[in-house]
């Protein structure tokens, strides 16, 4: 019995480690659908290997990293012509800088439900922003290395890999956390305000990334509406609609990005989907603390009603039991004067 168990332990974490390693494979061939090429150095305005590794660790805890170490090496692989020093050096990056992200997380108490302001703000500054530094140092300093990328270009390929795995953690790790706790509701009238939702994003953003008349800033109404009506729930996956549909139309220079050299359809996209992605994340953690606040006040206010309701059978009681004291407007004796 003891030995079964043990055996069907081993399988579950077999599974986990290969399910994340092929996650984080397929996610990076999609990636790759739309990599530019920045003096030499192949990015991505959305790398969303960098978000699937930190939320396998989220979720599953660190004993799974052997599977984001193996889809990494399969990736690194795939983009070359050979497997070198180089291309581990890159592998050992990607791999060092959702652990970091995690390790910082959990230092800060940070909780997967992103119920709370403080988990937004901790994912955006600690999870994104500091945790990628690691991948983008160190696939940015081996090219360097290699000399596929000029000295004077090395802040370009930099800030260009660091976008793209910081927009991997911002856009996708929130989805795949609501994904992690969501329930079907049942059949309400929200189901049909989500629809309705759901088409808005997607007419809005394919209208605001293909326009030239440069309305980009539509998107940002739709994303506070999914926000405000649906949480995190509805706002994470409106912005990874809006950000995956504006690098469509920037990689193929259409709409605002038209006309642009490539280093600033970029840096306009690495705006955009940080705007997107932040408005959706902070504001949709600032609703659901908001609600659960209101509905932890509401159970105390009704914790508070039945504790009266039972103490007020028993103070009558005791009134009632008390005794009484008889003067002359009691029926006792008066007092008389002589």
């Amino acid at each position: 019995m003891i030995r079964s168990e043990e055996v069907r332990r081993r399988a579950v974490y077999g599974a986990q480690v290969l399910g994340v390693a092929a996650a984080y494979y397929l996610s990076g061939r999609l990636g790759l659908m739309r990599q530019v090429v920045v003096d030499g150095a192949v990015v991505t305005p959305l790398w969303p290997p960098t978000g699937i590794a930190l939320a396998a660790l989220l979720c599953l805890g660190v004993r799974v990293w052997p599977g984001i170490a193996l889809g990494t090496l399969v990736t690194v692989s795939e983009i070359g012509d050979a497997f070198t020093v180089s291309r581990l050096a890159i592998m050992f990056g990607n791999t060092l800088a959702p652990l970091a992200a995690y390790a910082l997380l959990r230092r800060v108490g940070f909780r997967s439900e992103l119920a709370r302001l403080r988990d937004g703000v901790c994912l955006v500054f600690l999870g994104a922003f500091a945790g990628m530094l690691i991948s983008a140092t160190f696939g940015s300093l081996t090219l360097l290395l290699e000399g596929k990328v000029p000295p004077g270009r090395f802040w370009l390929v930099w800030s260009s890999w660091w976008a793209g795995d910081a927009m991997g953690v911002l856009v996708v790790t929130p989805v795949l956390l609501v994904l992690r706790g969501v329930r079907l509701p049942r059949p309400t009238a929200r189901w049909l305000e989500a629809s309705v939702l759901a088409v808005v994003v997607v007419v809005t953003a394919l209208v605001a990334t293909r326009s030239s008349l440069s309305m980009i800033y539509l998107v940002f109404p739709v994303i506070i509406w999914a926000a405000l009506r649906f949480q995190l729930a509805g706002s994470a996956p409106c912005a990874l609609v809006v950000s995956v549909l504006a690098i469509l139309a920037g990689t193929d220079a259409l709409g605002p990005f038209a006309g642009h050299s490539l280093t600033q359809i970029m840096a306009n996209l690495t705006l955009l989907n940080g705007s997107v992605a932040l408005t959706a994340l902070l504001l949709g953690a600032i609703v659901a603390e908001h609600r659960n606040i209101r509905r932890e006040t509401e159970y105390a206010v009704e914790e508070l009603e039945a504790l009266v309701e039972q103490l007020a059978p028993l103070s009558a009681a005791s009134r009632h039991d008390r005794p009484r004291r008889h003067g002359p407007l009691d029926g006792g004796p008066r007092s008389q004067r002589g």
